[in-house]
């Protein structure tokens, strides 16, 4: 139990690193929290800083949802505490410690944990991901959807239930997140992938 406590707040730690802000002050950026959509995450850095700065931002969150579950999963911890450690790393995102609780809406982050926890589970997110926004252009509607259907993809993989559950919550979470996105989506308002704003 020890071991899996200091796990969770491990995964905390490093989900509470905020790519998108670091990579915007490092590349002499505007703060993301300030700029465009005011989201820390890769699509609104996409929209301020460009594709090499979106694609460092994608790549930190997505390796803060991996690096976690997959050092639990090294060290033998399964079922409820794993599921635990995964939903760490995931709130750390959302209110991250070090940058007074202001993080993004957790969609790498959450596809990083998908990959940890199975390969296939993740590869069906990225899939529902890319056809929806193909039809539709719009990045968060793509995650939404993704989000929506991922507990039904992880179940139907047979993954377990402490797993089930936690992967329903981060979809509960991250709909939550993205309030403010069904809102201007419903008015036809939610900016375009590679719209600029």
């Amino acid at each position: 139990m020890t071991l899996a406590l200091a796990l969770i707040l491990f995964a905390y730690l490093i989900g509470s690193v905020s790519a998108a802000i670091i990579v915007c002050r490092l590349s002499g950026l505007p703060d993301p929290r300030t700029e465009g959509s005011g989201n820390p995450g890769a699509t609104n850095v996409l929209r301020i800083g460009g594709k090499r700065a979106a694609a460092l931002t994608l790549g930190g969150d997505f390796l803060k949802g991996v690096l976690p579950v997959m050092v639990a999963q090294w060290a033998g911890v399964d079922g409820v505490w794993l599921a635990l450690i995964a939903l760490a790393a995931f709130l750390g995102h959302l209110y991250p410690l070090f940058f007074r609780f202001q993080g993004g809406k957790g969609v790498a982050t959450a596809l990083g944990v998908m990959l940890a926890l199975s390969w296939k589970l993740a590869l069906t997110a990225v899939l529902t991901w890319l056809i929806v926004a193909r039809l539709s252009g719009i990045s968060s509607l793509s995650a939404m959807v993704a989000a929506l259907l991922a507990p039904l993809y992880a179940w139907q993989l047979g993954l377990e239930p402490p797993l089930l559950l936690m992967l329903s919550l981060l979809s509960l979470l991250l709909l939550w997140r993205h309030r403010s996105n069904i809102r201007k989506i419903v008015t036809g308002e939610e900016s375009k992938i590679g719209d600029r704003k």
